[in-house]
């Protein structure tokens, strides 16, 4: 028998692992940075000395300095859209998209508060910077699609058109290739899930993704405390507290 291993079918998977993870590394010291030092003041070398890498390390995963951060923009909105897949399946989509906010946005729950005043400050840059806005933006449509692809998957069930356990499956898959990925890549692939994202399912995506990104804005670029009718949690609410009698495909009101 030849001593010789062959590769593991799950090597792939564990390279991409640490490379989320190196990813993430990177994005958390540029975040200290920012923070810290401001946005003008840091530059990618530093960045790169900072989370322990080459230079030339830090450009195999990021083009810019701003680009650094967008894990960590990513990881909030990932969290938002993984809560309303896993959101009691009986709830209706406004009040799986409440409990959501609930779940992901309270300090000290989904997030700590430490971790939002770093998100604000992160958001307030990107309100100055336009590179920084950018990524934000892309990160945005991101979740978007993201976000689209579950109500898909929601709303199908609602209307009983795939079994539970085969939708669930198809559109896990779908929501962890979309993240991340460009919007116009989005629809191949949930073509290839076999569940085609229809218009009204698309706008409804968008319609609750502003509700959110407008509020969360709202309050980083103000300087409102984490609780009480000003935080991030109740501003959301309320704005999707508005969307109740939005028409909700599959759903009715």
């Amino acid at each position: 028998m030849s001593s010789t291993t062959p590769p593991s079918s799950a090597s792939p998977s564990l390279t991409e692992r640490r490379k989320a993870a190196t990813r993430m590394e990177i994005a958390r010291a540029a975040a200290r940075l920012f923070v810290a030092h401001g946005l003008r003041a840091t530059r990618a070398e530093d960045i790169a000395q900072a989370a322990g890498i080459a230079p030339r390390t830090f450009y195999r995963y990021f083009a810019t300095k701003e680009e650094a951060v967008a894990p960590l923009y990513a990881a909030g909105a990932e969290r938002w859209a993984d809560a309303v897949r896993t959101a009691p399946a009986e709830l209706s989509v406004p009040a799986a998209l409440e409990h959501a906010v609930r779940h992901t946005l309270t300090p000290g729950a989904g997030v700590s508060a430490a971790s939002w005043e770093w998100a604000r400050t992160l958001i307030r840059l990107a309100r100055t910077s336009p590179a920084l806005r950018k990524v934000w933006a892309e990160v945005c449509q991101e979740t978007e699609a993201a976000l689209a692809e579950v109500l898909l998957g929601r709303t199908a069930a609602a209307r009983g058109e795939v079994p539970g356990g085969a939708l669930g499956d198809a559109v896990d898959e779908a929501v962890d290739e979309a993240v991340g990925r460009a919007p116009e890549d989005v629809s191949d692939n949930v073509a290839s899930a076999g569940a085609p994202v229809r218009p009204d399912v698309r706008f409804a995506a968008a319609v609750a993704s502003a509700a959110v990104r407008v509020a969360v804005e709202s309050w980083a670029n103000g300087d409102a405390p984490l609780d009480g009718p000003e935080g991030p949690v109740e501003s959301v609410l309320r704005n999707l507290g508005a969307l109740r009698r939005f028409p909700w495909p599959g759903q009715g009101t």
